[in-house]
């Protein structure tokens, strides 16, 4: 199919501003971390049951050592780790600083993407990356906007914290996304066979829940998970969440990976406050500022140049 990658790309970050809207409501509820688990046992729900009817198994077959630990590394350092802290960077500081930090992912990715996997990108691409990740930044970089007076939250929280704080969680967030695309290139495409970019997923997802539950048991956790289960509405919340970020998103995220250089796929990934333009509009009935407008006009041009390269 023509051009599958650049499509999954763009799908992924369709899918994940849906996701960022979900999980940052239901953050205010149960607090981020709660969420982060919740939401990768749902996905990994979701995964069984599509795995289960398609394959008739969840492992795949031919599975080797190197695959399962590459894979299982990038789902530990990319979802447990970068998306821990970019949760709580979406909470602490709101969506408008924390994708305005993630906006360094395609770089970061498109720099370890050259040291570890020897991947290079042409001018063009290298062009197209440039004016996407500015037309983002253009967008995201106003002094206040509509989605921040959104998403905006008051009174106590779990993650009420400093403007320090929330940057550096944004740009461990950044440098964890990164890496972790990177690994999961590395195990599904070079660690003896090519794989199915659903049964990586699969396998990134399961680390990371173990993990992350791992971690769940040495925290004092104030809320429990009985309370968590029982907020119904941080439940669809987080239920909505997972079925468009860690199941589509992640899954249509590999199928980038898999078709195109990392750090284009990486590109295309983070278009998110993009995507999310019209949900401010339509679902907030927010007003979305010129600039904003202007700066997706940008972005689409990046899109067009990676697109004719």
């Amino acid at each position: 199919m023509l051009f599958i990658g650049e499509i999954a790309g763009i799908g992924t970050s369709v899918f994940w501003s849906f996701t960022s809207m979900y999980f940052s409501e239901a953050g205010k509820l149960i607090g981020s971390f709660n969420v982060n688990k919740i939401r990768l046992a749902m996905a990994i729900i979701i995964y069984a049951v599509i795995l289960t009817s398609i394959n008739g198994s969840l492992i795949p077959e031919n599975l080797n050592n190197s695959q399962l630990y590459w894979l299982g590394l990038s789902g530990l350092i990319g979802l447990v780790f970068g998306d821990a802290c970019g949760f709580k960077a979406l909470v602490m500081i709101g969506p408008r600083l924390t994708t305005l930090l993630y906006a360094a992912t395609p770089v970061i990715t498109t720099l370890i993407a050259w040291i570890f996997l020897g991947e290079t990108l042409s001018l063009q691409d290298l062009i197209g990356i440039a004016v996407t990740i500015s037309g983002i930044t253009w967008v995201v970089s106003q002094r206040k906007s509509s989605q921040e007076q959104v998403f905006k939250t008051e009174g106590e929280h779990p993650d009420k914290g400093t403007l320090f704080k929330g940057i550096l969680l944004g740009l461990g967030a950044a440098l964890g996304q990164a890496v972790g695309l990177v690994l999961a290139k590395k195990g599904m495409m070079y660690s003896g066979s090519e794989m199915n970019p659903m049964d990586a997923s699969f396998i990134r997802m399961f680390f990371a829940l173990v993990g992350i539950w791992l971690i769940s048991g040495m925290r004092n956790n104030k809320v429990t998970l009985i309370e968590i289960l029982k907020n119904k509405k941080a439940m669809f919340l987080s239920f909505g969440g997972a079925f468009f970020g860690p199941f589509l998103g992640v899954w249509s995220s590999l199928i980038a990976v898999k078709y195109l250089e990392t750090g284009v796929a990486s590109t295309l990934n983070s278009l998110t406050p993009i995507m999310i333009l019209p949900i401010i509009v339509f679902y907030y009935k927010q007003e979305v500022p010129l600039r904003a407008w202007l700066g997706a006009i940008l972005a689409i041009a990046g899109i067009a140049i990676i697109f004719m390269g």
